[in-house]
């Protein structure tokens, strides 16, 4: 029984999380699935953004502490293995857009804050809940901290508290906060938004997002003149140019 549910229309693949009985805990067996249909996804040239949901009334709950405390000293923890999961959404080429309707935790959190952007619902709860379990968010800081408030982070790590979507949106960890009934249309449109720009140029704004600046700003407009040279002067650039000036839809658009 299939852990992720792949389903791809008008350019956007939806990977949902379909574990409810264990409140969609990142497993290994879920985890390798995701692996799985991220890199399916990537190959795939008519997938354009990723959306990355979930069944039941959670969307995760962190890692699976059953199957935590069942590995062995010598055995590889699902903490372990999430680490793989968070890079491979957070260097994914495409958008990947969060849709979240319930409560997440600890692991969770981090796979929210690896995505580019992340909606979710007002009365959806979050908690970095590791200390009260007696060990640290280690693995999502590389995601969850580039995202958050300095002092939130601080308060929310340290304390474990609960707090809504509402806060989740004004500290950074998610993009919007909406009404359970606007949830759907939100992420929808966010979608139907990323698939009208250029797959390359997607790409390269996502590594644009992430770069590290050059030590001066000379160095800097160097490098980044350059690059914008490069994508005007490219395939893709020149069609997007001429879109514009015909005024219709680029190439690359989804036929609805």
């Amino acid at each position: 029984m299939a852990l992720v549910r792949t389903v791809t229309a008008a350019g956007v693949t939806t990977l949902t999380l379909d574990s409810p009985a264990n409140r969609n805990a990142l497993s290994s067996p879920l985890m390798r699935e995701l692996l799985e249909a991220l890199a399916a996804a990537q190959r795939d040239p008519a997938v354009r953004a990723v959306v990355i949901s979930h069944t039941g009334p959670v969307f995760c709950s962190g890692a699976d502490l059953k199957e935590t405390a069942a590995t062995g000293d010598d055995g590889k923890l699902p903490a372990e293995v999430m680490a793989d999961v968070l890079a491979a959404v957070w260097e994914f080429p495409k958008p990947v857009v969060a849709r979240i309707g319930g409560p997440a935790r600890a692991g969770g959190l981090g796979l929210i804050a690896a995505a580019d952007l992340a909606v979710c619902t007002r009365t959806a709860t979050f908690a970095f809940s590791e200390v009260r379990l007696g060990v640290i968010p280690a693995v999502i800081s590389a995601t969850v901290l580039p995202r958050l408030a300095p002092r939130a982070a601080a308060e929310l790590y340290l304390t474990g508290d609960v707090f809504d979507g509402t806060r989740a949106a004004e500290i950074g960890l998610v993009t919007r906060a909406v009404e359970a009934e606007q949830l759907d249309e939100t992420v929808a449109a966010y979608c139907e938004s990323l698939v009208k720009g250029g797959p390359t140029a997607l790409a390269g704004t996502k590594r644009l997002l992430r770069r590290t600046p050059a030590e001066s700003i000379r160095a800097d407009m160097a490098e980044l003149s350059a690059r914008s040279a490069g994508y005007f002067k490219s395939a893709e650039g020149r069609e997007g140019v001429a879109a514009f000036r015909e005024k219709r839809a680029a190439a690359w658009v989804p036929v609805p």
